[in-house]
């Protein structure tokens, strides 16, 4: 890999990529390696993950634009079906990922954040879609990730505009879930990630597929996708330890309570 990096730490893996010198752009080799990361990240060692980008200055400041300026119609099609894929590919990963967006998430930047599951993001970080200054629309989801992430509303007035928003506008509007200090960042995406690994990782897979999935249909259906892997976490070792174990420090509670005694 010449563009990202993999560290493990316990049961948490950490994704960076790695390409400070373009402020971490997104060409088609970084996209190549982000999905051949993703594929070989082993899932019995690791319950999440976190996205982030090399430096202090830009988690990632966009799409490669020297790439992309002289791509033809079916080149750019066949690019943002590339970014497309591999975005999907992070979203719908069995577990859940955290972007920690140090600095810059511009374009494609904005819109890989938007694939993760939660967005934090450091004091200094800038969001925006900018595309339609350059003459194109956002090609990696941003039309739609963003509109169902705040409000339709709002995501056309970004996008129209190509204006970009600090750190406190985005948690404003819901962008992103919180604000750190640049170099609290890291060590807080870190801790989070472990917090979700100490939970049941079938539960936390169910509930990240229920979620993902219920939000595409009606609620009735989405009712029945609920049920279904709720009754899938049943007879499972994870179930029956944590059930087992409540049950457990209840029984040892109510021995511990002393009958009140009227003298």
């Amino acid at each position: 890999m010449d563009f990202i990096t993999y560290e493990q730490d316990g049961f948490v893996g950490i994704v960076t990529i790695n390409r400070p010198q373009a402020l971490n752009a997104l060409n088609s080799q970084v996209l190549e390696e982000l999905s051949s990361t993703f594929d070989a990240i082993d899932l019995e060692t690791t319950r999440a993950v976190v996205l982030t980008g090399a430096g202090e200055k830009s988690f990632v400041a966009g799409a490669d634009i020297g790439e992309m300026s002289t791509l033809t119609k079916a080149e750019g099609e066949a690019f943002g079906k590339k970014g497309n894929d591999v975005f999907r590919k992070i979203e719908t990963f069995p577990i859940p990922v955290i972007a920690a967006v140090n600095g810059f998430a511009l374009g494609g930047g904005c819109e890989i954040s938007m694939s993760c599951d939660i967005r934090i993001c450091s004091e200094n970080a800038v969001f925006g879609q900018p595309e339609v200054g350059l003459g194109i629309t956002p090609g990696f989801g941003g039309t739609q990730r963003l509109s169902r992430l705040v409000s339709p509303g709002m995501a056309k007035q970004l996008i129209y505009t190509a204006r970009n928003i600090k750190a406190d506008e985005a948690f404003r509007i819901g962008l992103v879930n919180a604000v750190y200090p640049l170099e609290e960042l890291l060590p807080a995406a870190k801790k989070m990630a472990a917090g979700i690994a100490a939970n049941a990782p079938i539960a936390v897979r169910n509930c990240k597929k229920a979620i993902n999935e219920g939000l595409q249909v009606d609620i009735d259906q989405a009712i029945v996708i609920e049920e279904k892997l709720f009754g899938d976490c049943f007879e499972t070792e994870d179930q029956k330890a944590g059930m087992g174990n409540f049950l457990e420090k209840d029984k040892e509670k109510k021995l511990k309570v002393v009958p009140f005694q009227n003298k």
